[in-house]
């Protein structure tokens, strides 16, 4: 059964009661601001947060369940619609000049995803809603509208908190109410957002769209892309003591776009490369699925496991997987591209049509071995998180809270050795909050800067805090602000999802 983006009436559907005051004057800055730029009223305000990961990282790509909650932090866009062609999108911060561009009535709206220009985030949201309006053959996609839209986000860039995602879905959901779409289907949704994402230039996953767009209040989300997309609410259950999540800022600026080449989508193409490998080894064609290029590590999986003909469940089937790259890639060093090509019985040429030019990279040695034995190891981490929450008791106590604790610490140290996408910045705010007492510490987003998140017991936050501050942003991060300071560390409850708020006349 279909679930549909809520259109909302009032902020108390929207934000916590903490939260209540600082956001209704935000809000209606907005629509102030918007009045004074473009001379009329705003007709809608469509609304869509960033998220934390729980645990699961650098594994949606590759078709993995993974635990993220949408924050309260968010993408704002005020829209008016007009009959003509044309999009003007202004920003209320100043460093993001405006800009001007016409729809087109016929082909793909062009996005240079070349340059880092702030506007292609709308525009890769507004490509998306053209090609679903098209396929769905609604005479609006023919016929397309123009906007006036004014944007205000809370969403950090670069901080490892989703604010690409969260501004191209709440554009591709303004894109679809402008051109008549009266309800929005929230699957559709993500499933553009996944995709247009993709135009600016980074080979994204699932996860952060579906946590933007699914987000409840007080709830994770359980992620899972197979067979199907679909998103379970979590919920934890009461301990003693209080369990709370706390995100640290690291304030290094994580740019996947800019890094991506070296960082995010090599990754993904070493991930690819490496299920195509132990394909490859193991007499198998892996069907074309999700995934950013097409296969998957979860591909050579169920492959794998159908061709054995085991009935095996998921655990020992990761713990299995694990051992055949151990034993298949051997190489810690890495594998040159002659090395795969010679694996993968293909050219240089094919290899690097296929596989390294929609997203270019930059490699001598493709690791293989250690980003495939992170993606199981990361998935089984996710399975036993999931295990000890669906058997948890009413209230738990601080061992149980210790044993979550230890699989987000075993991610940590996966994604620092076997991934690289730590840093040490991220790596001294993880140690620091252990040795003041959390219970489990990692990166979250992307990494190689950006966030952290930690959970602990609600009577040891203020410790922590202080450590931090003294211990971290003191030394490395000198010159902040009092306010800066106070931003850096937020305690976190899961938020609410995308919205539409329609404006009154």
């Amino acid at each position: 059964m279909a679930e549909f983006v809520p259109e909302v009436t009032s902020l108390k559907e929207v934000y916590p009661e903490a939260a209540q005051k600082v956001q209704t004057q935000r809000w209606e800055h907005l629509q102030a601001k918007f009045l004074e730029l473009y001379g009329h009223k705003a007709d809608f305000i469509s609304r869509s947060p960033g998220r934390v990961n729980i645990i699961g990282e650098h594994i949606d790509y590759s078709l993995y369940e993974v635990l993220p909650m949408a924050v309260t932090a968010d993408m704002l866009l005020a829209v008016s619609v007009s009959n003509f062609p044309t999009i003007r999108v202004a920003n209320v911060i100043d460093r993001f000049p405006p800009r001007t561009f016409e729809v087109p009535s016929k082909g793909d709206l062009e996005i240079d995803s070349s340059t880092h220009e702030w506007s292609n985030y709308f525009k890769a949201g507004l490509r998306g809603a053209i090609e679903l309006l098209r396929m769905k053959d609604v005479a609006a996609g023919n016929n397309l509208v123009g906007m006036d839209i004014l944007v205000d986000g809370t969403v950090p860039a670069g901080a490892g908190l989703s604010s690409s995602s969260a501004f191209v879905c709440a554009s591709a959901l303004a894109s679809l109410v402008a051109n008549g779409e009266q309800k929005v289907d929230k699957k559709e949704l993500v499933n553009l957002a996944i995709v247009s994402e993709r135009y600016v230039g980074v080979n994204t996953g699932g996860m952060d769209q579906t946590a933007s767009v699914f987000g409840s209040e007080g709830s994770a989300l359980y992620i899972s892309f197979k067979p199907y997309l679909d998103a379970k609410s979590v919920s934890f259950p009461k301990s003693n003591p209080e369990l709370t999540f706390v995100i640290a800022k690291s304030f290094v600026q994580a740019d996947k776009h800019t890094t991506g080449p070296i960082n995010y989508n090599l990754r993904v193409v070493e991930t690819t490369l490496a299920a195509q490998v132990l394909a490859k080894k193991h007499g198998l064609i892996l069907p074309e699925d999700n995934g950013p290029l097409g296969s998957t590590l979860r591909g050579f999986q169920d492959a794998y496991f159908a061709q054995q003909g085991e009935a095996t469940g998921h655990q020992a089937q990761l713990e299995t997987c694990i051992e055949i790259v151990k034993r298949d890639l051997p190489k810690e060093e890495g594998y040159t591209r002659e090395e795969i090509t010679e694996m993968m019985d293909i050219s240089i040429e094919k290899l690097t049509e296929k596989y390294m030019t929609k997203f270019p990279i930059r490699a001598e040695r493709f690791q293989l071995r250690n980003r495939a034995l992170h993606v199981f190891g990361e998935s089984l981490r996710v399975f036993k998180f999931m295990d000890l929450l669906d058997h948890a008791p009413t209230e738990v106590s601080s061992e149980f809270l210790q044993k979550l604790g230890n699989l987000m610490n075993e991610s940590q140290s996966s994604c620092r050795d076997l991934y690289n996408c730590s840093c040490p910045e991220l790596d001294a705010l993880c140690n620091i909050a252990l040795k003041h007492g959390s219970f489990g510490s990692r990166l979250t987003g992307a990494g190689w800067g950006g966030c952290s998140v930690h959970l602990m017991a609600q009577d040891k936050v203020e410790e922590i805090k202080q450590a931090w501050k003294k211990e971290y942003y003191n030394i490395y991060k000198p010159a902040l602000s009092e306010e800066e300071l106070e931003d850096a560390i937020v305690v976190s409850k899961p938020g609410s999802g995308a919205v539409l708020y329609r404006v009154l006349p």
